[in-house]
């Protein structure tokens, strides 16, 4: 009997790639910059 390895693994296809991690990237610039958003509301209504 064959045992099984981790090589026969189905590879991405190279324009499929990006697109997924480019989404996600995307994503959380968008959160930080709300973040940035809040914190910067947050502290004026704070120090005011």
């Amino acid at each position: 009997m064959r045992e099984f390895s981790d090589d026969h693994e189905p590879q991405m296809e190279p324009q499929q790639a990006p697109q997924p991690k480019f989404g996600r990237l995307l994503l959380v610039l968008l959160l930080a910059v709300l973040l940035i958003v809040a914190i910067t509301f947050a502290s004026q209504a704070y120090f005011s």
